[in-house]
């Protein structure tokens, strides 16, 4: 049972220059954990076997405040953004160019909307009412604007002041466009209409126009919720303040060094230190959204900078935890350990596979009927969750264990994917 990521691993590979003789970088192996626990609890808090019947802190907020589940989204852009951070690293150290760079982060875009899009497509076609937003393009999207900046200001010398500029002025002017501009039709918030309304705000008004848009050009286009969609056009500026933050968090994880320059074993001063900070850098993240929210509520549907600074918090804090537990540790593990981190290694290693593999599963369960036997022909989904799980009755229990069910059948393909060093990459 490994407890690292081969070296092949993708994504995460920090060679620190092309001279061999140069020792690479150790794995950040608190990422790799964070990640898998991120799409497992993804996968867990998407696939209920009950809607009616879920616990509170495994369902989203309805509007203002937020839940446990609330974070795992914010948490995977978190990722998504320390993760360019090692990899933008690793192939500027091969001699890639700022040009090849953009090239890459481009069409890695362009494949992960693609993926996006035969997802949508199976197991059958709906051309007139296909979303057009959703998980993997809000992905797609801010690793795109994220990693292009990034690679702008990768030489620059002042890097992190420019980038905590970037972000201030997302999350700033992310809450004056919501805040003063009036919304078309409908007035000028707080004044005409009731501040961060549900339906009557900037950001639902402009998906409102743009599947107006792609319905009358392209004849397709729908939101999630009619009237307005969680992973819209606005919302993706704060979104990409989430990836930011991540990106930060990855420069400041790469720094400890060791008195002669090398990289910091485990329980030195300057790990520590750094390790110590970024817990407090999250807590205070909290704190700055807590104190925004009477303004600027937590919401997670409109993506409100109180919540960026809130879900970023949680997730540097996490990760200062986890590092604090398994980074730069020399093997052997305790067993304890190694049994403990495992599952989240082979997450991780393949976290959009499993994503996609927990889209395809479910919507072919629901796709796929057969008769019952009161005549009525009904999903696989019903029928294995009503036969496997709630014989007698559903409750919440019987709901999460149908959901962690559907988590344990897409960690199946994720393991063996992982016992034959198969990495996908999109």
């Amino acid at each position: 049972m490994p407890t690292t990521l081969p070296a092949s691993a993708p994504a995460l590979e920090q060679p620190e220059r092309t001279d061999r003789s140069v020792k690479s970088p150790p794995r950040v192996l608190s990422v790799d954990i964070l990640r898998g626990i991120t799409i497992a609890f993804m996968i867990l808090v998407n696939d209920p076997g009950d809607w009616d019947h879920v616990f509170a802190p495994l369902d989203h907020a309805p509007w203002n405040g937020w839940t446990l589940t609330d974070l795992v989204f914010p948490t995977f852009l978190f990722l998504v953004g320390a993760s360019i951070i090692f990899s933008l690293d690793a192939r500027a150290a091969k001699g890639n160019c700022r040009k090849t760079l953009s090239g890459h982060v481009i069409l890695r875009c362009l494949k992960i909307l693609l993926l996006q899009y035969i997802l949508v497509f199976f197991p059958a076609m709906h051309w007139h009412t296909m979303r057009l937003y959703g998980v993997l393009p809000r992905i797609a999207l801010c690793y795109l604007f994220a990693g292009l900046i990034l690679i702008a200001t990768m030489k620059l010398k002042s890097r992190v002041p420019v980038l905590i500029g970037i972000v201030a002025a997302l999350l700033v002017g992310y809450w004056a466009l919501l805040r003063f501009v009036p919304v078309p039709g409908a007035g000028m918030p707080g004044r005409d209409i009731p501040f961060m309304d549900q339906t009557q705000n900037l950001t639902s008004w402009l998906d409102r126009a743009a599947m107006a848009f792609t319905q009358r050009w392209l004849h397709t286009g729908r939101l999630y919720l009619a009237a307005r969609d969680p992973e819209g056009l606005l919302s993706t500026l704060p979104a990409v303040a989430t990836t930011l933050f991540g990106a930060l968090t990855g420069l400041w994880m790469r720094q400890p060094r060791d008195a002669q320059g090398g990289f910091a074993p485990r329980g030195s001063t300057a790990l520590r230190s750094m390790q110590l900070k970024l817990a407090a850098a999250g807590i205070l993240a909290i704190l700055a959204g807590q104190l925004w929210s009477p303004w600027f509520p937590i919401n997670k549907n409109l993506w409100t900078s109180s919540y960026v600074l809130l879900s970023a918090g949680w997730a540097a804090l996490a990760l200062a935890l986890l590092s604090l537990l398994v980074d730069r540790r020399p093997e052997p593990w305790p067993r304890w350990l190694r049994l403990s981190t495992w599952p989240w290694f082979v997450f991780g290693s393949n976290a959009i596979a499993a994503f996609t593999v927990s889209v395809i599963l479910v919507k072919a369960c629901l796709f796929f009927k057969i008769t019952g036997a009161d005549g009525i022909k009904h999903s696989l989904w019903l029928l294995f969750y009503q036969h496997a799980f709630a014989r007698h009755a559903s409750t919440h229990w019987t709901s999460l264990a149908f959901a962690i069910s559907i988590v344990i059948l897409c960690f199946l393909p994720n393991w063996l994917l992982w016992r034959r060093r198969i990495f996908l990459k999109i």
